[in-house]
C-alpha cells in the first residue's frame, strides 16, 4: 500500500485535490446533458457518451503522467477481467428477476435505459462500450478518483466518496432502476479497487466487457 501510494507523488509532491474533483465536477455535468429530461431528448445519447468518454480520459491523461503505465496487463488480470465481467453480468441478470416482482415498474424503467440505443446500430454500440466508454468509466474512477483520494484520505473514504458521486451523477435520469444499477457497480468496482489497486487492468476489462454484454450480447 505504502508503495502504492508514493505512485501519486512527483517530485516529492504529493498530487493535487483540485483535479479529481475537477473531473468529477466535469462529469456530472457530461452526465447531466446525457440523462436530464431537459437535454436527453435532443440529442445523440451514444455521441455524447463517446465524447464524455474521450473527455474524461483527457483529462486523466493531463492530470496524471503514469496512468497509462497502470494499465499495462497480464494473462492473470485478463482471466480475472473475463470471470468478474461474467459474476456481474450474473448479479444484475438476478437483480432484474427480482426487481420485477417487488418493484412495481422495474421492467419499464429498464425497457427505458434499452431505449438510449434506438436509432443506433447494435455492433457500433458494441464497438463503443468495448473499446472507448467502458475503459474509460474504469480508468476515470478507479483508477484516478478513485485513486487520487485514497492519497488524501484513507482507502475506505475514498471508495465511499467515489461511490456516492458515481451514482448520484445517474441521479440526473430520474431512473429508479439506472441509479440503483450504477450504485450496484460501482460497488462492485469500488470494492474491488480497494482491495487490489494493482489490477486496475482487470477491472477495466471487466467493465468493458459487462457493458458489451448488458447491452448488446445478452442484455437482460
Amino acid at each position: 500500500m505504502i508503495q502504492d501510494r508514493q505512485d501519486f507523488r512527483f517530485a516529492g509532491v504529493v498530487a493535487p485535490l483540485w483535479q479529481p474533483v475537477a473531473g468529477m465536477v466535469l462529469a456530472a455535468a457530461l452526465w447531466f446533458v446525457m440523462f436530464s429530461p431537459w437535454t436527453s431528448p435532443h440529442i445523440n445519447f451514444w455521441l455524447v457518451m463517446t465524447l464524455a468518454a474521450v473527455s474524461l480520459t483527457t483529462w486523466v491523461a493531463l492530470c496524471d503522467r503514469g496512468w497509462m503505465r497502470r494499465l499495462r496487463p497480464s494473462l492473470p488480470q485478463i482471466v480475472v477481467g473475463i470471470v468478474l465481467a461474467l459474476l456481474l453480468w450474473g448479479v444484475f441478470w438476478t437483480g432484474d428477476k427480482v426487481s420485477q416482482v417487488i418493484l412495481s415498474g422495474a421492467r419499464d424503467e429498464v425497457d427505458l435505459i434499452y431505449g438510449m440505443s434506438s436509432g443506433t446500430p447494435s455492433w457500433l454500440i458494441g464497438l463503443l462500450l468495448l473499446l472507448v466508454i467502458g475503459p474509460a468509466e474504469e480508468i476515470f474512477w478507479r483508477g484516478f478518483v478513485q485513486r487520487r483520494l485514497s492519497q488524501r484520505w484513507s482507502a475506505d473514504t475514498a471508495m465511499v466518496v467515489t461511490l456516492v458521486v458515481y451514482t448520484l451523477i445517474h441521479a440526473w435520469s430520474m431512473n429508479v432502476m439506472l441509479i440503483l444499477a450504477a450504485m450496484v457497480a460501482g460497488a462492485f468496482w469500488g470494492w474491488l479497487y480497494r482491495l487490489f489497486p494493482r489490477w486496475l487492468p482487470a477491472l477495466v476489462l471487466s467493465h468493458a466487457l459487462w457493458d458489451t454484454l448488458s447491452f448488446v450480447v445478452i442484455p437482460y
